[in-house]
């Protein structure tokens, strides 16, 4: 084991599914964030964490028990270059799942075109951990993936949400920013990066992700996190997805409850035609338009 492994630490076990969250999820939900981690698959080095083992069919257990009827699988930054458990897990249920992969920026057109049969349907690009593309990239692979109508998912920090509202949409493709940009949340400090966030969004191919609370406030009950839901619901109902994190890597403590979580997003977005918007009819209209 090399010095880089002993500094990706282990990842917390993820929580058993306890009970169902107290309202179902609509029928035909999308989990359109996930991970999967198989035993013997080579992790890259250096990495920013050691994930536990979560199957593509412990993912699927999980979603049947919740009711999800389709997923994108996003490729993990520990797998780096490497997508072979992505598309296996492809393979294995090609009409449910869809998949996000981190391939070289000068990947060829045959290389995408194989990909794209396989069911994958966008390229990752993560500022924030060992292993990702970088920001530097984002020319080079919308030129890339623009013709198979794919989209760039990005996981970045605060910092560069400005930069990307210029940047972005001149690129020509849709694109998805992870986790709300990763914007703080605790004492009202989301409302200064909200109109970042919604020129995103006031593009016709810009999407945000409402995911992972937990990753943008320590506070109990993710205070803010509703609020930010509703003000992007009121603003750009048809540019938000949802989807579980799971099985919620990077965490050292306060494993979140994945039932908790779904009551919670529930709760925030309330009405039964925009829950649909959210959880399903976007993600459907992004990842299995076609």
């Amino acid at each position: 084991m090399s010095l880089a492994d002993n500094e990706a630490p282990l990842c917390l076990p993820r929580l058993p599914l306890a009970r169902l969250p107290a309202k179902p999820l609509p029928q035909g939900t999308i989990d359109t964030h996930f991970h999967v981690f198989r035993s013997g698959a080579p992790l890259n080095t250096p990495r920013s964490y050691t994930p536990r083992i979560a199957t593509t069919a412990d993912w699927i257990a999980f979603a049947d028990r919740l009711g999800i009827a389709r997923g994108i699988l996003v490729q993990p930054s520990v797998y780096g270059l490497d997508n072979r458990v992505l598309i296996e897990a492809l393979a294995a249920f090609p009409e449910r799942l869809r998949g996000i992969v981190v391939i070289e920026p000068e990947t060829g057109s045959d290389e995408i075109a194989r990909l794209d049969l396989l069911g994958v349907r966008g390229v990752r690009i993560n500022t924030r951990n060992k292993g990702g593309l970088p920001l530097a990239a984002a020319e080079r692979l919308a030129a890339a993936i623009r013709d198979f109508g794919w989209s760039l998912q990005l996981q970045v920090s605060p910092d560069q949400i400005d930069d990307l509202a210029g940047r972005l949409p001149s690129l020509g493709i849709r694109f998805v920013i992870d986790h709300l940009g990763f914007i703080p949340l605790a004492d009202g400090a989301w409302r200064q990066h909200l109109p970042a966030l919604q020129r995103l969004a006031d593009h016709p191919g810009g999407y945000i992700k409402l995911t992972a609370p937990y990753r943008l406030t320590r506070e109990p009950g993710y205070a803010g996190f509703a609020e930010v839901v509703r003000a992007l619901a009121a603003s750009h109902p048809e540019k938000l997805l949802w989807g579980s994190d799971w099985p919620h890597t990077e965490l050292w403590n306060d494993m979140p409850d994945d039932a908790d979580l779904i009551d919670g997003m529930q709760e925030a977005i309330g009405e039964a035609a925009l829950a649909r918007r959210i959880f399903i009819e976007n993600a459907e209209t992004l990842f299995f338009g076609r």
